[in-house]
C-alpha cells in the first residue's frame, strides 16, 4: 500500500506543474500588491513630506470612523449604489428585457443597439456626455425651457441624483443582457398556461417570472453592486465630488485623501473599508441566492 501511495504522489505533484506559472503571476501581481496595501493602511505613509513611514496600528481606521466627511462618503455611497444599481439598473434592465422579448425584431435590434452603445462607451466619454446633459446650459434644461417648465443647475442642486442617473444610463445594458438570457430560458408553456388560467401580467411576473430567474437576479445584483461601489471616473468628471462633498462617494473620498492630500496610509485604509463594504454586499447576495433544501 505504501508503495502504491508513493507512486501516486509524484503523479499528483506533476499535475500542478502547468499551473505553476499562473500561480506565480497571481502571487506576484495580485496577492503581493494586496498584502502591501494592507501594510500601508496601518502606517502613516505620505506622498510628500517625510520619506519614512511608521506603523500606527488602527489609527487610520479610528480616524476614518471619527471623520464626518468619511461618514458622509459612506452614506452617499449607499445612496448612489441603491439608486443607480439596486433600483435603477436592475429594474430598468429587467423592464427592457421584458419589453424587448415581446417586441418585433427591428425594435429589439434598435433598442438593444442604443442601450449597449451607452455601455460600451469609455467611462470618461459617457461622463462628459452626461455632464453636457445636466449642466446649467445643457440639453435637459433646454428641453425644460422648450416645454416652459422650470429648469435648474442639476449638478449643483441634485448632484448625487445626477450622477446616479448617469450610472443608470451607462450600465443598464449589462442588466438587460443578463435578464434577456434568463427570460429566454423560461418555458413558454408555463406562461401560456398561466395566461389561459386568467393570471394577469403582474401575477405572472410575481409568481412565475421572478421566481424562475431568481438566481440571475442575485448574480446581476451582486455584479452591479460591486461595479457601482467602485465607480470613480464618472463622478470625478461630472462633479469632482462636489459641490462641497455632496456627491463625494468613497472612491472619490479615497482619491482625495490619498492623492490630493497625499495621505496614502489613510486613503489606503479607506480603500480597505470600501473592500469590506463590497464583501458584505456579496455575502448578503450569496445568502439570498442560496438554494433552500
Amino acid at each position: 500500500m505504501s508503495t502504491a501511495h508513493a507512486g501516486r504522489r509524484p503523479g499528483r505533484l506533476w499535475r500542478w506543474v502547468p499551473l505553476a506559472p499562473a500561480t506565480l503571476l497571481l502571487l506576484l501581481f495580485l496577492a503581493g500588491p494586496i498584502a502591501y496595501c494592507v501594510w500601508i493602511a496601518f502606517t502613516n505613509t505620505q506622498l510628500t513630506g517625510s520619506s519614512s513611514s511608521d506603523f500606527v496600528g488602527l489609527a487610520n481606521f479610528r480616524r476614518a470612523f471619527a471623520d464626518e466627511n468619511f461618514r458622509n462618503a459612506v452614506w452617499l455611497t449607499l445612496v448612489f449604489t441603491f439608486v443607480s444599481s439596486i433600483v435603477g439598473q436592475n429594474t430598468l434592465g429587467l423592464a427592457l428585457a421584458g419589453l424587448m422579448r415581446a417586441a418585433s425584431r427591428p425594435v429589439r435590434t434598435l433598442t438593444g443597439a442604443l442601450v449597449v452603445t451607452a455601455w460600451v462607451l469609455p467611462e470618461i466619454v459617457a461622463a462628459f456626455l452626461l455632464y453636457a446633459f445636466f449642466r446649467r446650459e445643457g440639453t435637459l434644461n433646454a428641453i425644460l425651457d422648450w416645454l416652459q417648465l422650470p429648469s435648474q443647475n442639476w449638478l449643483y442642486t441634485l448632484p448625487i441624483l445626477a450622477v446616479s442617473f448617469a450610472n443608470v444610463w451607462r450600465g443598464t445594458a449589462f442588466s438587460m443582457l443578463i435578464y434577456s438570457a434568463a427570460l429566454s430560458e423560461i418555458p413558454k408553456d408555463i406562461t401560456e398556461a398561466a395566461q389561459v388560467d386568467g393570471a394577469s401580467g403582474v401575477r405572472r411576473l410575481w409568481h412565475i417570472t421572478l421566481p424562475m430567474i431568481r438566481r440571475s437576479i442575485g448574480t446581476n445584483l451582486m455584479l452591479n453592486t460591486l461595479s457601482t461601489l467602485s465607480v470613480f471616473g464618472l463622478i470625478w468628471a461630472m462633479t469632482r465630488g462636489g459641490p462641497g462633498n455632496r456627491s463625494q462617494t468613497l472612491p472619490v473620498f479615497m482619491y482625495d485623501q490619498a492623492f490630493q492630500k497625499s495621505l496614502i496610509g489613510y486613503g489606503t485604509a479607506v480603500a480597505l473599508l470600501l473592500l469590506l463594504v463590497g464583501s458584505l454586499f456579496s455575502l448578503v447576495y450569496l445568502r439570498l441566492m442560496k438554494v433552500e433544501v
